[in-house]
């Protein structure tokens, strides 16, 4: 059986997911739990480059949190997978960079026996496997905000892409963040 993989990213009501600085007063107990739950039902970070060096500024000094026991360490411990032509540096560990054959190597990881595979982020990673078939699923937190920008590469869809999707879950928090979990539509 094939190994799931999941995106997850915090999104604006106008589908902006750059520095989601924002979402933090709508981070509550129902959040703290849904995120915990969602990196415990994964072994394996898969990650594009900025994301990657992004979190390894952040993760390894990042102290436990209440409701979020453990995750910090799980999140410094979990194997990772950076896909980068360009990466340098691999010092938040323990990490695999996938430099070429994207497609062929992530395919490969999905029949290696384990848990769930997890992605951060909506870049060109994730696009670029549901393009081939390859993302199981693509989990949306929705905040109850509006941020207005629309720079290239801030938001969910990338430009002249398109996938058909279907709804495979919806959660409501109390704070009206609003997770709606989608999987590729049936043809």
């Amino acid at each position: 059986m094939s190994r799931k993989i999941t995106a997850v990213v915090y999104a604006s009501l106008d589908g902006v997911i750059e520095n989601p600085e924002w979402s933090v007063p709508y981070f509550n107990e129902q959040a703290a739990k849904r995120a915990r739950d969602t990196l415990f039902a994964s072994d394996t970070l898969l990650l594009g480059r900025l994301t990657y060096e992004g979190f390894a500024q952040a993760w390894p000094t990042m102290p436990e949190r209440p409701g979020l026991e453990g995750f910090a360490h799980r999140m410094n411990t979990l194997p990772k997978y950076v896909v980068s032509t360009t990466i340098e540096k691999t010092e938040w560990g323990p990490v695999t960079v996938i430099r070429e054959d994207v497609v062929a190597r992530v395919r490969a990881l999905k029949e290696e026996p384990g848990g769930g595979i997890l992605i951060y982020g909506v870049g060109r990673l994730a696009h670029t496997l549901l393009e081939h078939g390859l993302l199981d699923e693509l989990e949306i937190w929705f905040h109850p905000v509006l941020v207005g920008t629309t720079a290239p590469g801030t938001q969910i869809v990338r430009e002249g892409g398109k996938a058909l999707l279907e709804l495979a879950e919806a959660t409501t928090f109390d704070s009206g963040v609003a997770v709606l979990s989608y999987r590729p539509a049936s043809a």
